[in-house]
């Protein structure tokens, strides 16, 4: 694992759960699986608190544990947690965007949390969205509406059940994790939640109560409002958040190439299989065209013929991604995410290539990921670039590795004016090669944002005051007064901070955008040589 990706993790961590869990969190990301002995001696932390900061981390399933040979309980940090945490504005309006504001509040609730029940948090939304409500002068919502909700989100598999946990005592005071069983991960437990009513409790006024008294009471109460779901808890799920990502980067695709009703089509044939396959398969399960044209929206006002013509489009023209496997059913068609995230990753590195070494070494890299394997001589003729210039171009692109080499030897002894030495573009390497350079630039913008908040703290600071003065004021003279304690040269200051602090959280945005398509590719790069390994052996 690599340092940058290390430090930006310790940076977003910091950055949202202070110092402790930081300084927790560099321990095993250094060590890897670790005992709890170990994180006490190398984080210089007492016992208690490392305790209730792995805890926090196990809450918002950053940190996991498990049993090892001896029987000690070993805690693994999980990398791709903590960076992804950089999409929790994504996902939120992904959510929205799919199932509207209660939904958006579901999954900002569940993230926040981590880990929730589900009556817990349909209450607690229930009561947020009424409050808003009630200040609007609108009518108030039932619970039933948002608990719909929370069923929909549960259906499509955008939040599922955490790991049972059994309170079996071991070594180190810790628990033992069941293994989740997958048919229960997206249940509904059955039962009726009541949202009209808060579960605030109010505290009687009448007469005087004695503190024991008033313990035993409301020890009963706290007995009596066990929730029914109790021991049930729900999380996010990543995986089918990065799936839905995943596919509208595809239709984003089609309809760039083709036009928005083929990327309509593709839409709606991603649409009907989303859930019947993992997010880690390289292809889809097959759809015929009679589900598809049921399936489509009706203001397309596409015809069966017109739709064929749609799917025969988007095989010719989409690199091998949508493919015809039978002529059953009217056709029956898969889709190929690897060979369509291969496409996408491409332009991504392309671009990445021309701002590091120019047009010219561009035009040498699209040569080698067409022509593959070429001699020098060759690639001088297809880019069309001078002998001398195109050697200079392709050792620089080969020693930061963009390229590589291979030496052909026509006798044994590798005699260099008796060997052919052929380029070409190992696409795999250079997306880690790119997707390490993404993460020290997030890093990086983490750091710069940081520095222009601390050195410019005193001017926010008085912003922030003055603006919350200013709220409690009904006078606009005073307000303007107010406003006006902050000088000409302190606006311009601060209108700066902010500009760069946008531009800041912009960038780190478009670079997780890049990270999300290089880490996909590669996870089903890997897939995908899996697959072919074992048509191999069965051969």
């Amino acid at each position: 694992m690599s340092q940058d990706r290390n430090a930006l993790c310790c940076l977003i961590l910091r950055e949202q759960f202070g110092d402790l869990v930081s300084k927790i969190a560099k321990v095993l990301l250094k060590k890897g699986s670790c005992v709890l002995k170990y994180i006490l001696a190398e984080s210089a932390l007492e016992l208690k608190q490392v305790k209730k900061l792995l805890c926090l981390l196990i809450q918002h399933n950053i940190v996991t544990f498990h049993l090892n040979k001896k029987g000690l309980t070993e805690y693994t940090i999980h990398c791709d947690v903590i960076q992804w945490r950089l999409r929790f504005p994504r996902y939120i309006y992904c959510a929205k965007t799919l199932y509207g504001d209660a939904a958006e509040l579901l999954v900002e609730d569940l993230l926040n949390k981590g880990q929730c029940l589900m009556s817990e948090t349909v209450i607690n939304i229930t009561d947020k969205l009424n409050e808003a409500l009630d200040a609007s002068g609108h009518p108030r919502i039932n619970a039933g509406l948002v608990k719909e909700k929370f069923e929909n989100l549960a259906k499509t598999h955008f939040i599922q059940r955490c790991p049972n946990y059994i309170g079996k005592e071991v070594n180190d005071d810790s628990t033992v994790r069941q293994a989740p069983n997958e048919d229960e991960l997206y249940m509904i437990p059955k039962m009726d939640i009541d949202g009209e009513v808060s579960r605030k409790r109010k505290r009687s006024t009448e007469g005087e109560v004695t503190p024991a008294k008033r313990s035993r009471t409301e020890s009963r109460e706290d007995q009596s409002e066990v929730p029914k779901d109790d021991g049930i808890y729900w999380r996010v799920n990543f995986e089918r958040f990065h799936q839905h990502f995943r596919d509208q980067i595809l239709v984003a695709s089609a309809a760039s190439k083709i036009d928005v009703k083929a990327g309509e089509v593709l839409r709606t044939f991603l649409r009907l299989c989303e859930t019947k396959f993992s997010s880690a398969t390289t292809t889809s399960c097959a759809m015929s065209v009679n589900e598809v044209f049921r399936a489509l929206p009706k203001e397309l006002f596409l015809t069966r013929h017109v739709l064929e013509m749609y799917m025969t489009m988007l095989c010719d023209d989409m690199n091998g991604m949508f493919t015809k496997v039978d002529e059953m059913s009217g056709g029956l068609y898969v889709v190929n995410f690897y060979k369509g995230l291969q496409e996408i990753a491409k332009a991504h590195l392309e671009s990445a290539v021309q701002e590091r070494f120019g047009s010219k070494c561009l035009r040498i890299f699209r040569v080698l990921l067409l022509k593959q394997h070429s001699k020098q001589k060759q690639i001088e003729d297809y880019a069309m670039i001078s002998a001398k210039e195109a050697k200079e171009l392709l050792y620089n692109m080969f020693s930061e590795n963009f390229i590589t080499l291979t030496e052909v030897s026509k006798t044994p002894d590798h005699a260099p004016s008796r060997t052919f030495y052929l380029f070409n573009v190992d696409i795999p390497q250079v997306a880690r090669i790119v997707q390490q350079r993404c993460f020290k630039a997030v890093k990086n913008a983490m750091i710069r944002r940081e520095a222009e908040v601390a050195e410019h703290k005193r001017v926010l600071d008085k912003k922030e005051r003055v603006d919350a003065i200013v709220a409690t004021l009904a006078d606009s003279e005073q307000k303007e007064e107010i406003v006006q304690t902050i000088s000409p040269p302190e606006q311009e200051q601060i209108l700066k901070v902010k500009h760069t602090v946008r531009m800041l959280d912009l960038s780190e945005t478009q670079i997780d955008d890049t990270l999300f398509v290089l880490q996909s590719y590669l996870q089903l790069s890997t897939q995908h040589n899996l697959e072919n390994i074992a048509v191999k052996k069965k051969r």
